[in-house]
């Protein structure tokens, strides 16, 4: 017997990494289940109710309910609505991120990494952006410092009046300082204003964004680290309760909350914090220098100071040699390209200063143990991420 077919709206936006990772998740759902006809347009974050959906006649909808007025055109609708956002008040069914979670967790990594100062860049009047500032504040208690900065979604990102004011606040920070971003949207501005300032990332300040968004995350200078929120997740189980929803089974009282995946470390939090000038101008050199054939002696003459005297300095505040971080910034980057990129091996060894790509193989089998092929190929994104 053919089933019935559901006829399934969603208003979900293409327009950020984590709206597509939404998508994922319910395109996941529906290809187990062949029952379910989809109709969705491309769209922005903020853009209004499809003229589309007031004369579509459907069985469910999933959305990121972003407005008021959005709210109401789909309870107008009078089927089953599932909100993936939680951005206004409502009693229907729904499924987000845990934004506490996300801030526990990157406040968690800032911890782990000795800062004492920490900050947070949000949006102005978003309920998810004040949540996540709020846990992370929290969470950064034990810290000696906190700083809060909010920008003003669609005019402050080119805005010049908002650059500039940005700018000065990173100036004024107490350094080394932590600084999570609500988005990663919000990453890239940060760090231009960084560059701007002459601000050294990540040992003056180490940023951390959300949403993993690869676009975003590996096109800023330094590339940035994010947290995957599990979007993918919450696309999935909106999708599975919607259906049940549908066939009847009762509408639950309480929100989702799905927790989310590790963060993804990249150069703009990799390092610890940092005190001493010359170190970090030391470390500074050896990032964008990587590449080169660049010695202990190299490092010491870019700093003005003697190879003796920065060993030192730099052991009592890094924890190891000069030549022993060296090696390591090589090889983590070479595990970088080697799984975000499709590089070929040569490629690799050489924009990460390695000889060539067999000496590449050896140190990497010699100090972690697999293969550059094995690392690629575990590379692959698991499901609901």
């Amino acid at each position: 017997m053919k089933l019935k077919r559901k006829r399934i709206a969603l208003l979900v936006e293409t327009s950020l990494g984590s709206g597509r990772e939404i998508l994922r998740g319910i395109a996941e759902f529906a290809r187990n289940h062949d029952n379910w006809e989809i109709f969705h347009a491309a769209r922005g974050l903020v853009d209004q109710v499809p003229d589309w959906l007031e004369t579509w006649e459907g069985d469910g909808v999933i959305a990121r309910i972003q407005s008021d007025n959005m709210l109401q055109s789909l309870k107008d609708l009078n089927v089953p609505v599932v909100d993936v956002l939680g951005v206004p008040p409502h009693n229907l069914p729904l499924i987000r991120v845990d934004d506490e979670q996300i801030s526990q967790q990157i406040g968690q990594h800032f911890i782990d990494r000795d800062f004492r100062h920490f900050a947070f860049y949000g949006i102005e009047g978003e309920s998810w952006s004040q949540r996540r500032g709020e846990a992370f504040r929290k969470v950064s208690e034990s810290g000696e410092s906190f700083a809060w900065i909010n920008s003003l979604r669609g005019i402050s990102e080119g805005d010049s009046a908002h650059f500039s004011k940005l700018k000065q606040w990173l100036l004024e920070l107490p350094k080394p300082c932590a600084v999570m971003v609500c988005s990663d949207q919000c990453g890239l501005t940060l760090l231009e204003a960084c560059r701007a300032a002459e601000i050294i990332v990540p040992e003056q300040l180490a940023v951390v964004g959300v949403d993993n968004d690869l676009a975003l995350c590996e096109i800023s200078t330094p590339n940035l680290s994010s947290v995957r929120g599990g979007h993918r997740r919450v696309g999935f189980e909106a999708a599975n309760l919607l259906n049940k929803i549908i066939n009847g089974e009762p509408t639950p009282s309480e929100r989702i909350l799905i927790p989310p995946n590790q963060i993804v470390v990249r150069e703009s939090s990799d390092s610890r914090s940092i005190s001493d000038p010359e170190v970090r101008n030391a470390i500074q050199f050896i990032r964008e220098h990587l590449s080169e054939p660049i010695t202990n002696e190299d490092v010491a003459k870019a700093v003005g100071l003697s190879r003796t005297r920065l060993q030192v300095r730099f052991r009592d505040e890094v924890g190891v040699s000069l030549h022993a971080f060296l090696a390591e910034m090589r090889l983590r980057r070479a595990e970088r390209l080697i799984q975000s990129t499709n590089l070929t091996f040569a490629d690799i060894a050489e924009r990460c200063g390695f000889r060539h790509h067999e000496y590449l193989g050896y140190i990497l089998k010699k100090a972690r143990g697999i293969t550059p092929r094995q690392l690629r190929m575990q590379a692959a994104p698991p499901s609901h991420s």
